[in-house]
């Protein structure tokens, strides 16, 4: 039931949630059926993303490259399709959402269709670039649609039930391309997403439309898109050089004339109207500081992801398919947590739930870091639990917020910020591990270690978010859902 209540301005901040804007959501059942479209679309990004992982080593040996060259199949998917996310929103918000979240399906099922023919490594990474390209433009968009579909009053239900979705496309995807791997052609792997890009089509009538917006200065979007793609490009790129060539020292090149792109970058587009680099939205506290939180939570949870395995394995004795099961607390956790989550961020403050959140996960990460030598799969599985529980009371409420508080007409801008912060907080993520295994600190509690301060400077982020906005607007009443 609705009521009126008293929350902190931090729900509020930056007019998205008391907008003037009059839509309220789809009605039922249509919204039924968006949310069955949005969700096969999403399964599509995360499955088609991660399932290339277990084919990296038959495809070195069907393709005749090396181990090291055949991890471009990864590298170069993530790097065109973060690379697209900012200028793709902006796009998205001159001709329509629905449309471009629909164009880049068909462009990636295109690509996905034409890799079933591939038979040499070139001809691969040009697909690849395709599917990631329809990714981008798809997932530029995808939280925009996403929040025309839900009720304000349920937004935070619906950004719970979409992590539900990714978690258990990312559940689902290594066990269906060791499937396919073990059983069928290989091309197989870069196809197996596609028929849920066909469904998420068929039932895209049902999308809301979106508002388009006046295109503005056109040519100065064109050099502002460029710009920010090949930012992006040396920022992500100079990590991926520094962590898989070998070469640090070109790598941190490549990272400093990114950083010093961005700043000139930045100062461009803080003269101009609905910038594509959305530094006016980012300037908004409860904005600004969520997706700088989002950035620390999403790398800390790659960090121990992507280093359990070697520590399980190589420290422990672990077999490669007991270290598969080890690991499942964590997504089945986060199954559970995450709808919980965000039907609670629509009625708690996000930050409340945030850093609780955290502050359980750095309990979880501490009896990580001390414990035994042989802990038994249970010692690890209850530990590991706790983890994933903090993790889930931190990403949908965060989520929340920063969407919340962006101007209904910057909804695009600001998805395309929420995903550019998790892809690069992932890669950042592995940079770092690679560094620490490079260090010989890999197998011991170094990486939980890391987790837990990244996981500390997320809480930071989200306690300082609330003094500096109470600081400048004080405590609000809006309507909101009652508890």
């Amino acid at each position: 039931m609705l009521q009126s209540r008293t929350i902190s301005a931090t729900e509020t901040t930056g007019g998205g949630e008391s907008s003037p804007d009059r839509w309220d959501g789809l009605p039922m059942p249509r919204r039924l059926v968006a949310i069955a479209a949005v969700s096969f679309g999403v399964a599509v990004l995360v499955i088609d993303g991660s399932i290339a992982n277990v084919a990296l080593p038959t495809l070195a040996r069907e393709l005749n490259v090396t181990e090291a060259a055949v991890t471009n199949v990864i590298t170069l998917y993530q790097l065109v399709m973060v690379m697209g996310l900012l200028p793709f929103a902006k796009l998205g918000d001159g001709i329509g959402h629905r449309r471009l979240y629909q164009m880049g399906q068909v462009i990636f099922c295109l690509a996905s269709a034409l890799c079933y023919f591939v038979d040499s490594f070139a001809m691969l990474l040009i697909l690849r670039a395709g599917q990631a390209l329809g990714a981008s433009m798809a997932l530029a968009v995808s939280v925009a649609v996403l929040r025309r579909i839900y009720p304000r009053a349920s937004l935070g239900s619906g950004l719970g039930f979409n992590s539900v979705v990714i978690a258990t496309a990312a559940a689902i995807a290594p066990t269906l391309g060791g499937f396919i791997v073990a059983d069928l052609p290989w091309q197989l792997v870069f196809v197996a997403a596609a028929p849920f890009a066909v469904l998420s089509l068929l039932l895209g009538r049902a999308l809301p439309e979106s508002p388009v917006q006046p295109k503005g200065n056109v040519r100065g979007d064109i050099i502002s898109a460029l710009w920010s793609a090949a930012t992006v490009a040396m920022l992500i790129g100079g990590v991926q050089v520094s962590t898989h060539s070998g070469d640090l020292l070109y790598g941190l090149a490549i990272i400093a004339a990114g950083i010093v792109s961005s700043v000139f970058l930045i100062r461009r587009e803080r003269g101009r109207q609905r910038p594509i680099v959305p530094v006016d939205i980012m300037a908004i506290p409860s904005v600004g500081l969520s997706a700088l939180a989002a950035v620390a939570v999403f790398c800390s949870s790659a960090v121990l992801i992507v280093s359990l395995p070697f520590l399980f394995e190589q420290a422990m004795g672990y077999s490669p398919d007991q270290v598969g099961l080890l690991l499942l607390p964590y997504p089945l956790t986060l199954l559970v947590i995450s709808p919980l989550a965000g039907w609670l961020s629509d009625r708690v403050a996000s930050t409340k739930l945030g850093v609780a959140g955290m502050a359980v996960t750095i309990v979880g990460l501490l009896l990580m870091i001390f414990m035994p030598e042989q802990p038994g799969w249970f010692g690890i599985a209850w530990r590991l639990t706790i983890v994933a529980l903090g993790f889930g009371f931190f990403f949908a409420p965060n989520s929340r917020l920063l969407i919340g508080s962006t101007p209904e007409d910057r909804s695009a801008a600001a998805g395309g910020l929420l995903s550019t912060a998790r892809l690069f907080g992932q890669t950042t993520a592995a940079a770092m591990v690679g560094v620490i295994l490079s260090l010989g600190l890999g197998l011991g509690p170094m990486p939980l270690i890391v987790s837990a301060v990244l996981a500390l400077l997320a809480a930071g982020c989200s306690m300082f978010r609330t003094r500096t906005v109470a600081s400048q607007h004080g405590p609000v009443t809006v309507q909101d859902v009652g508890a």
